[in-house]
């Protein structure tokens, strides 16, 4: 079943001088379930295309539906991880955890039981009356993960969720993640610039050019898991995965180079 249609998908931004074409002609199917990663140069439009996903910003033209349903502004079907945790400082984990839950009026012995099951999934129970600035990054998205997860929304938007994190607490959530995941069976979009963490993570990998942002390539990831990096076929994916990208940074360093020319 399709849980995410994209369709004829455009995004124009536009300024006093000129118009900027961010998204054009964007088809995607994503049937429930997957784990689909967005991959490719910054500019490439894999951030637009998410939000867009999302509702926070709406095509100029085309349509998206998610969950059988036109999108045309964030909704509870969708659940947004962000790259910068966005959690509120003044509550400890575990509220922070709970707020949206108490929004939606869930009585509180049923937001305690559903927090305290979350605590424990995502390994955070001894730190449930920490607050945010306690905590190490990777705790931090730990929360933010928490939280979206407590909405129990189908699908989980994240946009470059662990970018920011060293190698080996990158690596942990990850895991954690793939882990939540086949557990909880739920849909993925996950905006990603590494070619590894794309494979490692993904069924499948939407290969983005840069701007306009158009398909180049939409692949099945077809190794066994848990992936190992070493392996001879993760590296075959990866250098043809590369030259992919690297075709599209290349355009996007021409590109600047005549603007520089221009100007």
């Amino acid at each position: 079943m399709t849980h995410i249609e994209v369709k004829a998908v455009n995004k124009v931004f536009k300024t006093d001088s000129r118009e900027v074409i961010a998204l054009k002609d964007i088809n995607l199917d994503i049937p429930q379930g997957q784990f689909v990663c967005l991959l490719g140069p910054s500019g490439c439009g894999k951030s637009t295309l998410l939000n867009a996903i999302a509702g926070f910003s709406l095509p100029s033209s085309g349509t998206i539906t998610a969950d059988r349903k036109l999108v045309t502004g964030p909704g509870p079907e969708r659940g947004m991880v962000f790259q910068e945790y966005a959690l509120f400082p003044w509550m400890t984990v575990e509220k922070n955890i709970a707020f949206g839950l108490e929004i939606k009026g869930m009585p509180q012995a049923e937001i305690a039981a559903k927090v305290d099951q979350l605590l424990g999934m995502l390994s955070l129970s001894d730190f449930k009356h920490r607050f945010p600035k306690d905590l190490s990054g990777g705790m931090r998205q730990r929360v933010a993960i928490a939280r979206v997860l407590a909405l129990d929304s189908p699908i989980m938007l994240m946009d470059e969720p662990f970018g920011a994190l060293d190698a080996l607490t990158r690596r942990n959530l990850q895991d954690e993640l793939l882990r939540i995941w086949a557990e909880l069976k739920k849909t993925i979009i996950f905006v990603t610039h590494s070619i590894e963490e794309a494979i490692y993570l993904a069924d499948r990998i939407v290969v983005m050019t840069y701007r306009p942002g158009t398909v180049k390539r939409d692949l099945m990831v077809d190794l066994p898991r848990l992936r190992d990096p070493s392996a001879a076929e993760f590296n075959a994916l990866k250098r043809e995965l590369g030259q992919l990208v690297m075709e599209e940074q290349q355009r996007h360093h021409n590109d600047e180079m005549r603007m520089a020319a221009v100007d």
